[in-house]
């Protein structure tokens, strides 16, 4: 079963054994959100819908293929900006919500360097480029009518701990909405007043990026044969802030005490949890690429993306409140700081382009197996939790082959270059129909101006579907998600 954190668009976990295990409770959605291809940074190879590995004759190589270094002849600066708008409209127990986020970062930064050779060429490259970026939202609110509820999930053994005199506990009994003689002794688990029939809705905005800083190197190995290697050391950040609430909006509790001979807590209105998730993210990979150029009519490209490997010092505070009518609130927290690597695993990619008069024609596929992905080298998270999740990973993930297509066609009379292209990321999970893919298509124009300066223009829209469960048994969330990328890019060649 997925969990609104476990699905693509990288959401929070939403069941609560941080109580149990003092730990945040991670899952396959982690790994997924470190693991998972992203759109370039780079605005000519946007455009073309990402199908570069066979094409990469300009500063984004550092991106796709490193071997195409080898093709420049001139010294090359380049300089960009992303803007990204993103959008969620999901339906909650046949209640409609939207939400969005935008985000605006530098995308990328490029110096290449040929060096002076007497035969072939000799290509350094020194390059920032914005590999992931975690803008994201998610809203949903609709009445239950079922009889399950967060309240009641919470109550269950597995989010049940103990004391140090042995007496079990859990969030509810904390907020005052059970008591002790609703203890359940054969399963030390709590029992409850609560059977549904409450309000849920929450809000999930997510932000932060990752980039590379990459040292590329390219060399012509024979006549038109290119070899290249890029070094990455990896840099970033992840936020996600979560609010969820059940409320009695039909008065259904409201002539009860939640914890039986408490009078405050006569009355019962609201459940809220927050949620704050911080990450630091530190890591490195490296890729190295071939390209081999036959005449001046085409080209084709491998390359090999070694497994990156990811630092992750995560931080997580949670803060949890009930809330009666004309009685005080009770309040619960807890914070912890984890440390673990994930590591993503090899993406073997290949592609070609040919040149016909003005027009380019690029595709390329990439091949990424998922269920290597892993966790590893944990810090506050025993040896058998991270056993459970690589285990999970195995069982619920798959491989999959990324395909991407792009044309350019080139008005030399206007230094015009026009661009469009689509691809398709398949769902890393086992099983998922074809709606869940993220699908892209792209238009870019580049304007070159005597060989020495290039503007360029890319734009990708992206959809999927997604869905997702907030606990244990349910009402599912259902969500469509579309994205608006716009990258602008200036070259200079010297």
């Amino acid at each position: 079963m997925r969990t609104l954190h476990i699905k693509l668009a990288g959401l929070l976990c939403l069941f609560f054994l941080a109580a149990v295990s003092n730990s945040f409770a991670q899952d396959i959605s982690d790994a997924l959100r470190l693991g998972l291809p992203y759109t370039s940074s780079d605005a000519r190879a946007l455009g073309m819908g990402d199908s570069y590995i066979g094409l990469s004759d300009g500063v984004g190589a550092a991106e796709f293929n490193p071997a195409g270094f080898g093709l420049l002849k001139k010294l090359e600066v380049s300089a960009g900006i992303n803007y990204l708008s993103y959008n969620n409209n999901t339906n909650f127990l046949n209640q409609f919500s939207n939400y969005s986020s935008n985000a605006t970062r530098l995308s990328s930064f490029s110096l290449a360097f040929p060096y002076p050779t007497t035969q072939g060429s000799l290509v350094f490259g020194l390059s920032y480029h914005n590999t992931q970026d975690y803008t994201a939202a998610l809203k949903f609110n609709g009445f239950n009518s079922g009889n399950t509820s967060m309240i009641q999930d919470l109550n269950s053994p597995s989010s049940t701990w103990f004391d140090s005199n042995g007496n079990p506990q859990n969030i509810p009994f904390d907020l005052y909405l059970t008591g002790n003689n609703y203890i359940n002794t054969n399963d030390k688990s709590f029992n409850s007043i609560f059977n549904g029939q409450l309000n849920q809705s929450g809000t999930i905005l997510q932000s932060g990026s990752t980039g590379n800083w990459t040292f590329s190197g390219a060399i012509e190995v024979y006549k038109n044969l290119f070899l290249g290697l890029n070094l990455n050391v990896i840099t970033g950040s992840y936020e996600s802030n979560f609010n969820y609430y059940e409320m009695d909006t039909q008065g259904i509790y409201a002539n009860q005490e939640t914890s039986p001979g408490d009078s405050t807590t006569y009355g019962f209105s609201t459940f809220h949890m927050n949620h704050l998730l911080d990450w630091s993210l530190s890591g490195w990979d490296a890729k190295i690429g071939l390209l081999y150029q036959l005449e001046n009519h085409s080209r084709f490209g491998i390359t090999v993306q070694f497994p990156k490997s990811f630092t992750v010092k995560e931080t997580y505070n949670e803060n949890d409140q009930s809330i009666f009518i004309n009685n005080p609130s009770a309040t619960y927290t807890y914070s912890d700081q984890v440390q673990y690597d994930i590591v993503t695993p090899f993406e073997l990619g290949g592609g070609f382009a040919f040149n016909i008069q003005s027009l380019i024609i690029s595709a390329q596929a990439t091949l990424i197996d998922y269920s290597q992905l892993k966790f590893d080298n944990a810090n506050g998270l025993d040896a058998q939790t991270i056993a459970n999740l690589n285990q999970n990973i195995k069982d619920n993930l798959t491989s999959v082959v990324n395909y991407n297509i792009g044309a350019e066609y080139t008005l030399p009379e206007l230094g015009l270059r026009l661009r469009a292209g689509y691809f398709v990321q398949p769902s890393a999970y086992k099983g998922d129909p074809s709606q869940y893919d993220r699908k892209y298509y792209t238009l870019g124009v580049g304007y070159l101006t005597d060989s020495a300066l290039e503007i360029d223009l890319a734009y990708a829209h992206g959809w999927w579907n997604d869905y997702g469960y907030n606990y244990y048994n349910s009402p599912v969330t259902n969500q469509s998600i579309t994205t608006n990328n716009f990258i602008l890019s200036t070259t200079f060649r010297f």
